[in-house]
């Protein structure tokens, strides 16, 4: 079936999906979770299939890593599931409320977005979070995972499709595609698909933005930084570095570079040197780094570089200043971190950095639709409009305005004699 066929189908599904009650939707996530515990073998015998073909193919480590698909991540995945269907139902909630006049009442009320596509990366535990969170917001959905993760992809949209079906959830409603040929062909559909999110390199999400009159919600590289301020608790920086760079190098919350302020960096480097040294992690620094620990010389491309492996940059800074300066120039507005004692100077940081998350004392790995409570997400968005940050079900919805009128017409407004509104909010509590 070709991509504009599916565009159709998913088109279609997504007018009666949008008004599944929330009992049903909870319903068909639970089955979800029922279906890939029992075709868990299934899964498993797909993704050793993927990543066989993946290390014959010399795909680069990061790609294998995200790929995997073990007991690990199907249970990180039926956690988000559980999570995600006890939130309350996003579809239908009154965000606003105001009389115009008697019996003349507006509402501003949440509702799905209608036809979302997403292109993502090998991980195919994205397949089942940007699904589900699609399935709960009222959302049709299609996918485009990366090549490598085929045949795990094709089980797991085989698996959520078919156990949906004997809930009720409208048939087409995900839809699966796997070429390049079909991402190129999804551009054109603008009639069809209300919204793209792309996850990749900043090449990519660019070409997608630059060849589509649709609107995207863009997710590029995530440069992400700590800054160690001149007062941190040298212990807890420890700490939040080592987890923030490998306790999952693959993702874009990792840690990419570190910014040491210039009074504390004697004592904090070789320390934190030691416990990276200890977990493998390649060292690069400026200069003034390399005179206190003995680590290769930082170039300047390092600074923008998304390493997505164990290589962390580090770079030597004169103060508060100098380290805002340095993020808002060289990162990608992903996340940033700040490690210091001092509430004043980690609001400073945290108002003045240009990221959608910025955190005080604690792992950039934080930044994640999960650990935020949202479920999930479809990915993270660095931009401005619509969505910032991790992408959760709020970032599906759209709102529309409901006006319950009596006979009203405008011609009693205008003029004269006109009646006059009165603008008076309602509580809707």
């Amino acid at each position: 079936m070709d991509i504009r066929r599916k565009a159709e189908e998913a088109r279609t599904a997504s007018i009666p999906l949008s008004a599944v009650p929330a009992e049903k939707k909870n319903r068909a996530l639970e089955a979800i979770a029922r279906g890939l515990s029992s075709r868990q073998d299934e899964i498993f015998s797909a993704n050793e299939y993927d990543l066989d073909s993946a290390e014959r193919n010399s795909v680069p480590y990061p790609l294998i890593k995200r790929l995997a698909f073990g007991e690990e991540k199907l249970q990180e995945v039926l956690d988000g599931i559980s999570a995600l269907t006890v939130l309350p139902d996003p579809v239908g909630k009154i965000l606003a409320a105001r009389e115009l006049d008697d019996d003349l009442e507006l509402f501003q009320v949440s509702c799905p977005i209608g036809v979302i596509g997403v292109i993502f990366e090998s991980r195919p535990d994205a397949l089942v979070q940007i699904s589900t969170l699609c399935l709960k917001s009222g959302n049709a959905v299609i996918l485009k995972g990366g090549s490598e993760a085929i045949e795990t992809n094709r089980i797991l949209a085989d698996i959520i499709s078919s156990a949906v079906r004997p809930e009720g959830i409208p048939d087409g409603w995900i839809q699966l595609t796997e070429t390049r040929d079909d991402v190129r062909n999804m551009l054109d559909l603008s009639k069809l698909i209300d919204l793209i999110i792309p996850r990749g390199s900043n090449d990519f999400v660019k070409y997608i933005m630059d060849n589509t009159d649709i609107p995207v919600l863009g997710h590029a590289d995530g440069i992400c930084h700590a800054y160690v301020h001149s007062d941190a608790d040298i212990d807890t920086a420890i700490r939040i570095v080592v987890d923030a760079k490998v306790q999952y190098v693959a993702v874009c919350n990792a840690l990419e570079t570190l910014l040491v302020h210039e009074s504390v960096a004697p004592e904090f480097l070789p320390a934190v040197k030691s416990a990276l040294d200890s977990k493998g992690v390649h060292l690069r620094g400026c200069e003034n780094t390399r005179q206190i620990i003995d680590i290769v010389a930082a170039s300047e491309e390092d600074w923008s570089t998304e390493y997505l492996d164990l290589i962390l940059s580090i770079k030597v800074v004169d103060g508060l200043e100098d380290a805002i300066a340095h993020i808002n120039r060289y990162g990608s507005h992903h996340t940033d971190a700040i490690i210091t004692a001092r509430r004043e100077t980690a609001e400073t940081f945290m108002n003045l950095v240009d990221s959608a998350n910025v955190l005080w004392n604690c792992s950039t790995r934080f930044a994640d639709g999960y650990r935020f409570g949202l479920g999930a997400e479809v990915g993270i968005a660095t931009g401005k409009v619509h969505a910032r940050g991790p992408v959760g079900m709020e970032g599906l919805l759209i709102y529309k305005w409901k006006l319950y009128g009596n006979g009203q017409i405008v011609s009693d407004y205008s003029g004269q004699d006109a009646r006059k509104f009165t603008h008076r909010p309602i509580d809707n509590g």
